[in-house]
């Protein structure tokens, strides 16, 4: 089985919410239905336990605040259940240090804090029921593959052939998780491709093991899968000016690694590529998140990632951005991976730099870094092409009769 192919799981459309406030089950149940999901519906937390007994589901979504059991009470004892459904907790009330602690144990996948918007609503259910299949699919192939290895435990050779195809779908399992990443947000896509290329170099010129090297290389185009489902707006907000960041939004967006750690655990083989992704945004002076790590307290290869990480997000140009790595090594990075970046540099290809622009701020003279569409597919302005006045012109003409809602990027 591959990934390619279609795989039927039932239960793919079927979500479990819980809550005991009769107007907002309604509410959660018919803006889900509307989308095609089939939604059970209960507000008693027991009786949805019963429910989980006898039928599997995709997504499991409840309220904080209830009589029997608590939210995060009642997925606990969910994710015995049905450890792979997507677990999602809605509450008005959120408190970091519960967030964090029940993220970390696996319990939550998500928070939506009331009252939500029904648009971000959708994103994370839709992205949840991702999730949930590409943990099934990934779940098939390795039942699949440890029949594979009892049955062929005596022929040597063709096992060497068998680990390469897994390798082969779990790359493709990785580069699926990239493609829902440049979906969801393009430019985040397009960095961590950016930051696999720098990744690629220093790994091959520090000379790493080939194990390292597949973890460094797997973590620089995951890293920022946790980013997945966070609003467009704060992504954005804090890729441009992360110093207006309300400590709300901050402490959402410092998140991000240890969810990106949990989401990593869709893959077997992949817990130390996890331990990475948990620890890029660590400082070598201890000033870091989520764990406030220090030194070599902060895993080599999340040092490695994090100065390749710094230089891509880095808004200027790479001169800057190369400054900046300077002037802080020792402080936010680790001097001997800053001069792993510094020698790897002069020998890297990698994509070039790209930002992220409103319709309304489109220049001519600057080329298109990914294709622009209509939201029915068709191509207005190929990728690669020099904006003229007429192009412009044409790009704002058409959003007036049929707006164009994907991101634009161009080439800085």
């Amino acid at each position: 089985m591959s990934l390619s192919s279609p795989v039927a799981f039932p239960e793919l459309k079927r979500i479990l919410v819980v809550d005991d406030e009769q107007v907002v089950l309604a509410a959660l149940r018919e803006t889900l239905r509307l989308e095609g999901y089939e939604v059970f519906g209960v507000e008693d937390p027991i009786e949805a336990l019963r429910l989980l007994r006898a039928n599997s589901f995709s997504v499991i979504l409840t309220d904080q605040q209830m009589p029997a059991l608590t939210g995060l009470e009642f997925l606990a004892q969910a994710k015995a259940l049905q450890p792979n459904a997507t677990r999602i907790l809605i509450t008005a009330v959120l408190s970091l240090g519960t967030v964090i602690d029940s993220i970390n144990k696996g319990e939550v996948y998500r928070f939506i804090v009331k009252p939500w918007l029904r648009e971000e609503l959708l994103v994370t259910i839709k992205n949840a029921v991702s999730r949930y299949e590409l943990i099934c699919r990934n779940a098939a192939l390795h039942t699949d593959a440890v029949a594979l290895n009892k049955r062929l435990a005596a022929q040597l050779g063709q096992l060497e052939a068998l680990n390469q195809a897994l390798h082969g779908n779990l790359d493709r399992s990785i580069l699926l998780c990239l493609k829902t990443m440049e979906t969801f947000f393009p430019l985040l896509g397009q960095q961590a491709r950016r930051v696999f290329g720098l990744c690629q170099a220093m790994g091959h010129d520090l000379g790493l093991p080939r194990d390292q090297r597949r973890t460094l290389e797997i973590s620089s185009r995951l890293y920022d899968i946790g980013l997945v489902g966070a609003p467009r707006e704060l992504i954005r907000k804090w890729q441009q000016t992360p110093e207006l960041l309300a400590d709300e939004e901050r402490a959402i967006i410092q998140l991000h690694p240890a969810l990106g750690q949990n989401l990593a655990s869709f893959g077997a083989d992949l817990e130390a590529v996890g331990a990475i992704i948990r620890a890029h945004h660590e400082r070598f002076d201890g000033q870091g998140y989520p764990d406030q790590l220090s030194g070599e307290g902060i895993p080599w290869l999340a040092r490695l990632l994090a100065v390749a990480v710094a230089f891509v997000a880095e808004p200027s140009d790479e001169d800057s951005a190369l400054e900046y790595i300077r002037v802080n090594s020792g402080a936010a990075f680790d001097p001997d991976a800053v001069r792993a970046l510094m020698r790897s540099l002069p020998q890297t290809v990698i994509p070039g730099r790209q930002r992220q622009v409103l319709l309304a701020e489109l220049q001519p003279g600057m080329v298109v870094a990914q294709g622009i569409y209509t939201p029915y597919g068709l191509l207005l302005v190929p990728e690669g092409q020099a904006l003229s006045e007429s192009h412009i012109q044409l790009l704002r003409n058409h959003s007036q009769i049929t707006p164009i809602t994907q991101s634009l990027l161009v080439y800085c």
